[in-house]
């Protein structure tokens, strides 16, 4: 039987990089730590990379070997206990890929996230009967079970919006084409339509719809979100959407070329009041 996989989270991202910070700043390569520790190097690089949580005795030999005292000792046993915490994927965890699970932790705990959605209105603002359709057309030979829970998670993750303490801060561009394209025939669409409205009047929403008139666009390939978090500890990431799979994509480079293509989108997309005027239209055109 396989065992269970390690879903990434905020701490164990945090965690994970303070201890390949430690090692680095010992001079010590992983052969080495492997060699007077006992870990296989397989597993260090693992840990290393937030693909697996180490045991406590693990982390209490790698925190020996590279002479760490205390407060930086004490704040690594605390990041293992945190990340040993369930995040708020578990419940969906089963139906969702790998990849989806650690972004619903993250996000969770995001501070902020700019959004571009090419094909159909992101999930954090979907009705429960769009967000259906959707799932039953791009998931047709899956069980409803699993469509189910799917469901639950994309229902569960909308209440990051309505938070009291600190509502996640939620700018979007849409392209036109997802707010043109009828999904679960016109009173689904219109109902979803309106709720857009509702939505962009929140003061921790922006919305911004892409006009076809706009032309070729920097982000044509695909849609993407940019997470922000509120400690500087924990370095913004974003998260790729694709046929081929979704992705988790971090690094500075990396990301200074999503901030650079959302800003530019933003730019060619209409303003949040001639967006709302264009879904207003688009909303009363459903019969």
């Amino acid at each position: 039987m396989a065992g269970k996989r390690t879903v990434l989270t905020v701490r164990l991202r945090r965690l994970a990089a303070l201890l390949f910070e430690m090692r680095e700043h010992s001079g010590l390569s992983k052969e080495v730590v492997s060699a007077r520790t006992g870990i296989n190097v397989t597993t260090l690089y693992r840990i290393e990379t937030a693909q697996a949580r180490p045991q406590r005795r693990t982390l209490m030999a790698m925190l020996d070997l590279y002479g760490v005292e205390d407060p930086q000792r004490s704040d690594a046993l605390q990041l293992l206990s945190e990340a040993q915490k369930p995040g708020m994927s578990r419940p969906f965890e089963a139906a969702v890929s790998e990849v989806y699970a650690a972004y619903i932790n993250f996000e969770t705990e995001a501070l902020s996230a700019r959004l571009f959605q090419t094909s159909f209105i992101p999930g954090l603002l979907q009705t429960e009967r769009y967000a259906w359709a959707v799932l039953d057309t791009a998931m047709p030979k899956v069980e409803t079970a699993v469509i189910e829970q799917r469901l639950r998670a994309r229902v569960e993750r909308s209440k990051v919006l309505a938070r009291i303490d600190n509502p996640l801060e939620l700018w979007v561009v849409l392209d036109e084409a997802a707010i043109r394209r009828v999904v679960g025939g016109p009173d689904v669409m219109r109902e979803q339509l309106l709720r857009l409205t509702e939505d962009s009047d929140k003061r921790n929403v922006i919305l911004q719809v892409l006009p076809f008139g706009a032309g070729a666009h920097p982000a044509m390939v695909g849609s993407f979100v940019v997470l922000d978090f509120p400690d500087p500890a924990d370095p913004e990431l974003v998260y790729v959407e694709g046929i081929a799979g979704d992705d988790i994509v971090e690094g500075h480079n990396e990301i200074r070329r999503f901030g650079v293509m959302f800003d530019q989108l933003r730019a060619m997309a209409l303003s949040p009041r001639d967006s709302a005027e264009m879904i207003t239209e688009a909303a009363e055109g459903m019969h």
